[in-house]
């Protein structure tokens, strides 16, 4: 693939997804009050955390974005939708868009889930719905969560973070995760749209720890060849 064919991106881009989508990337089905409590990991801007909890689920973010107020974070949302926005039309006829029909409502999903963020981040940040914290440590008791989701984060970054990193991250997503619970990863590629290359080597440490470990389809392919989404259970 040309380099002008490529996302190019320096350091980690902020997110902002919404419920909906993270149903459909992560395959999840429809989620109920059962399913939880749930944690979302480099969460940043995204309202999936939210749209949760206003649905009665138990939920909560963590992210290091989250040392930040929310008009820092209202500021810092909207500049990166415009530049990701920028960067998508240069390249746009790579991705799949049959899930957001065009770069415009693209961009509009984008807009609404940092709404919907900070309107939530602003009345419930203090209670600890929203926790700063980065990989690979987060504040939490061992198994507290039943599902766990990292989105566009690992593996997306991998020529940022070596794989000693992903490894020790993932095991900290499985430390917070409860016996019996999954934590699920998406997408398996980089921003240069190459499969992770050490992902054979990171299954067979986990499932040598006693991990169950499967690849999932998953039901929001953007990123070019991003079909699978990565299971994990304890």
């Amino acid at each position: 693939m040309s380099k002008s064919k490529r996302y190019e991106q320096t350091g980690v881009a902020m997110t902002c997804r919404s419920f909906a989508e993270y149903e459909k990337m992560f395959a999840l089905g429809q989620l109920t009050a059962l399913d939880g409590p749930i944690l979302d990991v480099a969460a940043g801007a995204s309202s999936f955390t939210a749209e949760a909890c206003a649905r009665g689920i138990n939920a909560k973010s963590a992210d290091p974005l989250y040392s930040m107020n929310a008009d820092e974070i209202m500021s810092h949302g909207g500049q990166e939708i415009i530049t990701s926005t920028q960067k998508l039309a240069a390249i746009k006829e790579s991705f799949d868009w049959s899930y957001y029909g065009d770069l415009d409502r693209h961009r509009a999903l984008r807009e609404q889930s940092l709404v919907r963020f900070i309107q939530d981040y602003r009345q419930y940040k203090e209670e600890g719905r929203y926790v700063p914290a980065l990989l690979p440590k987060l504040p939490y008791e061992d198994g507290t969560f039943n599902l766990v989701l990292c989105s566009h984060f690992l593996f997306l970054y991998h020529e940022q973070f070596d794989y000693e990193f992903h490894l020790q991250a993932i095991q900290e997503l499985l430390r917070v995760c409860r016996p019996g619970g999954q934590v699920r990863i998406y997408p398996l590629r980089s921003l240069q749209w190459d499969y992770y290359p050490h992902l054979e080597q990171l299954l067979s440490t986990l499932e040598k720890e006693q991990i169950k470990t499967r690849l999932l389809a998953s039901e929001l392919p953007f990123i070019p060849g991003s079909t699978e989404l990565l299971s994990l259970a304890k």
